[in-house]
């Protein structure tokens, strides 16, 4: 095969469009050749983990270099984010504050997931009051984004934002360490833990779609509603 990609037409797509562009045909050794099959999208994580709660959600299997630069034993730091999470607290969290707070949280989680900062340090940081973030910072709890561990320690959801392992400089005193952990124990203590709300348990990003999805119908209602007055007005005046 060139190195052009050649392409044909399947006459429908995946999803059963039959006015879907022409397909790329790809090598049969081409991983990419998936997108070539029918797809099933996960409707419903919150049955998956009930389905298969002692599934193992791990980073420590075997990475090919471009996905992880360093050996197994030494991993490079790093946080890997729910991009389904970004786009859905994207539309969902309407005020500032909220999402500042996400992702000052995001970039604060130690390894394993923790968060150790008071409000106070989370106020001064994003320059604002205590009771402003005190506000903020319930309402991302109330989705089981994070939950509070005790005072000025919060744990970040796994299913959200990882953070694997974390590098730790050392001092003239102290040697420099490597911290590595596998989330998977923080699942099962999560998950395990009967006193903590269901959506810490089994956090779903379900309820902020349905809350998008009514606060756009309500907005379209809105603009239908002004378009109605406009129309009425504008007839009035010309009867006039």
């Amino acid at each position: 095969m060139s190195t052009e990609r050649q392409f044909r037409h399947t006459g429908v797509d995946a999803f059963g469009d039959p006015e879907a562009p022409p397909q790329p045909v790809l090598p049969l050794s081409d991983p990419a050749d998936a997108w070539d099959r029918p797809l099933r999208p996960v409707r419903d994580l919150d049955e998956v983990a009930r389905t298969f709660p002692g599934r193992r959600l791990t980073l420590d299997s075997e990475r090919s270099q471009l996905e992880f630069y360093g050996t197994p034993e030494q991993p490079n730091a790093f946080s890997m984010d729910s991009l389904e999470f970004f786009l859905v607290i994207a539309q969902f969290f309407r005020e500032a504050l909220p999402l500042r707070m996400i992702l000052l949280l995001i970039a604060c989680q130690r390894a394993g997931g923790r968060i150790q900062l008071t409000q106070e340090e989370m106020a001064t940081v994003l320059d604002t009051s205590r009771g402003k973030v005190n506000e903020a910072l319930s309402e991302i709890m109330f989705h089981g984004i994070v939950f509070k561990v005790k005072r000025g320690v919060y744990q970040f959801n796994p299913p959200y934002s990882y953070r694997v392992a974390e590098f730790i400089p050392g001092t003239e005193t102290t040697p420099a360490e490597y911290v590595k952990v596998d989330q998977q124990s923080t699942i099962t203590k999560i998950r395990s833990d009967q006193t903590l709300p269901e959506l810490v348990r089994f956090p779903s990003l379900e309820k902020m779609r349905e809350e998008i999805a009514r606060l756009r119908a309500e907005r379209a209602e809105e603009r239908a509603q002004r378009r109605r007055r406009r129309s009425e007005q504008q007839e009035k005046r010309r009867e006039q």
